[in-house]
């Protein structure tokens, strides 16, 4: 019921990492590089990866003094080259090179960190070389869950969860026997518009979407935690992650964010993981297991704490949570349909050139127009991908 290999790789037969970032100047990049700041003694930055961010990328660069960097936007190559000249520093530009340096021979560990599709290849490459790895794109294991955790047994790397609800579920399922477990419990903030009735749903702007009542997030996760299809999206990577049946996952809404996940027993038992909403602390655990590094982050304050508030997810007003269900139960190329038109959708809304209540929408159309194959390739992958984001840019 553990991820897929979560024993030491023989290259932490030590407390060392030596990580590459894919994503460095994103939400989880940047806390992975604030974590590296506290254990310099433990953690080496081999390699950072950004997409279009150039500037922060040259300042994480000075900072750590990675041996390379590579920028996604190859259009953005000859400034950061020419910024970074002085440096140690090697830079490299597009998708084919960040594939690259997530197969770099001094790395032990890649942070997969990218959002998205494009997170796929990279993380694959990073398997391919051996690499372990701490999974924060869940698109990787939506898209391609049972290819993915098959990599994982044939190379033998660790698929180590940096997401907080899949984090928690991990802790509390250590050390736990793989029949004793009856149901993984997912909880989810409800995000902002839990309250807000769904008659005003339509009216529903960009600015109030993107303000998450107690996750500081990039914007793609945020409004897909404004939707619910994260949750959904962390059920089908839960599935592939943890080996477990559809069937045995449930989500609740937990609006303090305090309880990350939870685990159900046979005997009637529940193991929760409480903490902060900090994704700083999830995201060293994956860096430092099994060990718990001392750190300074947020603890909770009991004396301050009053409820802890329980809800069921309302998927009238959140079909996202549905389709993600109803995409596991298609299974085959379903889910990633639902993930390709979902990213799309989420792209036009943040462009304000679909309504929010237009995401699902889209999302069903294509979940239920696109044709689906039952065990697909990598290959099949692509082109579904591919032509699902045809599909949902045309509905426009």
């Amino acid at each position: 019921m553990l991820p897929q290999n979560t024993f030491l790789s023989p290259q932490f037969s030590d407390d060392s990492r030596n990580i590459v970032v894919l994503g460095s100047t994103g939400s989880i990049g940047t806390q992975t590089l604030e974590i590296a700041a506290l254990f310099p003694d433990k953690i080496k930055i081999i390699a950072l990866t950004a997409g279009k961010n150039a500037d922060l990328l040259i300042e994480q660069a000075r900072t750590f003094l990675p041996e390379v960097v590579v920028i996604g936007d190859e259009s953005q190559f000859s400034y950061v080259r020419e910024v970074l000249q002085g440096t140690p520093v090697k830079v490299l530009a597009g998708s084919k090179a960040i594939e690259e340096v997530a197969t770099h021979p001094n790395a032990n560990m890649v942070v997969a960190a990218m959002v998205g599709y494009a997170g796929l290849a990279p993380t694959v490459a990073a398997m391919n070389a051996g690499k372990d790895i701490a999974l924060a794109n869940k698109e990787t294991l939506v898209v391609a869950g049972e290819w993915i955790t098959s990599l994982s047994r044939k190379t033998g790397t660790a698929l180590l969860p940096v997401d907080s609800e899949h984090s928690a579920i991990f802790q509390c399922l250590l050390g736990e026997p793989e029949e004793a477990i009856e149901s993984l419990i997912l909880t989810a903030s409800g995000g902002p518009f839990r309250t807000r009735s769904i008659a005003d749903f339509p009216n529903i702007t960009k600015a109030e979407a993107l303000k998450h009542p107690n996750w500081d997030m990039g914007a793609k996760i945020t409004i897909d935690s404004a939707t619910m299809m994260n949750k959904g999206l962390e059920v089908i990577e839960a599935r592939w992650l943890f080996n477990i049946i559809p069937d045995k996952i449930r989500v609740v809404v937990h609006p303090q964010s305090i309880i990350h996940s939870m685990v159900m027993f046979r005997d009637g038992s529940t193991k929760a993981q409480l903490g902060v909403p900090d994704m700083k602390v999830p995201i060293q655990y994956a860096l430092s297991f099994p060990n718990r590094w001392p750190a300074p982050h947020d603890r909770l304050d009991w004396a301050q704490i009053r409820s802890l508030d329980f809800e069921v997810p309302d998927v009238e007003k959140f079909p996202s949570l549905r389709l993600a269900f109803e995409s596991l139960k298609i299974g085959g190329t379903a889910p990633a349909v639902l993930n390709a038109a979902n990213e799309v959708a989420v792209g036009l809304f943040l462009r304000e050139a679909i309504r929010f209540v237009d995401i699902p929408i889209f999302v069903e159309r294509a979940l239920f127009r696109i044709s689906h194959e039952d065990c697909p390739n990598l290959d099949v992958l692509r082109s579904v991908d591919s032509e699902t984001r045809r599909f949902v840019e045309e509905l426009v």
